[in-house]
C-alpha cells in the first residue's frame, strides 16, 4: 500500500491518505477511529495495517468516491518521527567526488525535524549563509517495530516502508564545519514523499533506481544496488549502540553526480526545480527560492 499525508486546499491539517495512482482515500472518512498520521498507523502495529487494507477493500467495493490527488496538497510524507538518521558517503561514487572516504565504520549524522517538508514545496534559503546548496537522492526507510541488536539477516524484518529523500545539502557550510547536520538541517531541507511504500512492496530495497532531475537536466541516475553498506546492513549496524524507535525514518545515502563535483558546479538557485525520483515510487519535486 502507498500512504500520503495530504490537506484540502486552504486547509493546514494533513490527513492520513492511501494513495492509489492519483485517487486518494482519506483514512478519517472511512472510520472516525481511524490513525490520524503515519506514526499512530506505525505505533498501532501490524493489526492496523491489516485493518486499513480492510477498511479499503470494503470502499472499493461499496464505491465509496475517492478524491484526486492532483487536487489536495501534500505534507511530508513522515511527519513526526522520533528520529532522522542519516548515512553519508554510502555509494563510492559519491564519497570519491566529494573526496570523502568510505570509513571502515559508517559515517552516521542526525537531521533536525524541522528540516522536513513535502512534495510539490518550495524550500527557501539565506544568500547570505549558503551559495553552494546541493541535491541528493535517497532511499528513505522507515522503521516498523523497535530494532535492537538485530542481525543483518532479520534487520529487513524491522522495515515498515519506504521513501523517497532529497538530502539538501549546504556545501559550503558541509567543508567549513567538523558535523554534517547543521548544514543539511536548514528548514526544507529534508523533502520526503510524495508516498510511503509499505515494505511488502518493494522485494530487494538494493534493486531500487534513483534519478535526480534539475531544471530539466538528468544530474544523477543509479541503482541503490551500488551501496557500499546496504539497508539490511545499515540497520543492524545502527542497531548494536541503541535501539532504532518504530517511525524511525533513516536516509541511506546518495549516488555520484552531486553538483559539487560537477565542472562547473550545479547548485541550486533561485528558481530552480528539483525532482528526485525512485523508479515504483514516484516522483518528489521540490522548488528552490533563495532569501
Amino acid at each position: 500500500m502507498r500512504f500520503a499525508h495530504l490537506r484540502v486546499e486552504g486547509r493546514s491539517i494533513p490527513r492520513l491518505a492511501v494513495v492509489e495512482g492519483d485517487s486518494a482515500l482519506f483514512l478519517d472518512e472511512l472510520d472516525p477511529d481511524a490513525p490520524t498520521d503515519l506514526q499512530e498507523l506505525i505505533d498501532r502495529g501490524p493489526a492496523a495495517l491489516d485493518r486499513v487494507r480492510e477498511l479499503v477493500d470494503e470502499a472499493r467495493a461499496a464505491g465509496i468516491p475517492t478524491h484526486a490527488v492532483s487536487e489536495l496538497r501534500h505534507s511530508s510524507a513522515v511527519l513526526r518521527p522520533p528520529h532522522i538518521l542519516a548515512i553519508g558517503a554510502n555509494y563510492a561514487a559519491h564519497a570519491s567526488e566529494l573526496k570523502l572516504r568510505s570509513e571502515s565504520a559508517m559515517t552516521v549524522f542526525s537531521l533536525w525535524p524541522n528540516s522536513l517538508t513535502a512534495h510539490g514545496a518550495t524550500t527557501t534559503w539565506p544568500e547570505d549563509l549558503s551559495t553552494q546548496v546541493d541535491y541528493e537522492a535517497e532511499l528513505g526507510v522507515i522503521i516498523g517495530r523497535p530494532a535492537r541488536n538485530v542481525s543483518v539477516r532479520d534487520a529487513l524484518d524491522h522495515v515498515w516502508g519506504y521513501t523517497v529523500v532529497n538530502d539538501i545539502t549546504a556545501r559550503d557550510l558541509q567543508f567549513s564545519e567538523a558535523q554534517w547536520s547543521r548544514c543539511k538541517s536548514f528548514d526544507g531541507f529534508t523533502p520526503t514523499g510524495p508516498v510511503v511504500v509499505t515494505a511488502d512492496e518493494v522485494a530487494d530495497p538494493q534493486d531500487l533506481w534513483l534519478t535526480t532531475n534539475v531544471d530539466g537536466r538528468l544530474l544523477q541516475d543509479a541503482s541503490t544496488g551500488d551501496m557500499v553498506r546496504s539497508v539490511a546492513e545499515i540497520i543492524s549496524y545502527l542497531s548494536k549502540s541503541a535501539t532504532i524507535p518504530a517511525g524511525t525514518l533513516i536516509s541511506t545515502g546518495s549516488p555520484g553526480g552531486a553538483g559539487y563535483s560537477r565542472t562547473p558546479p550545479v547548485f541550486l538557485r533561485d528558481g530552480s526545480t528539483v525532482t528526485v525520483s525512485i523508479v515504483g515510487f514516484g516522483s518528489l519535486t521540490t522548488h528552490c527560492r533563495v532569501i
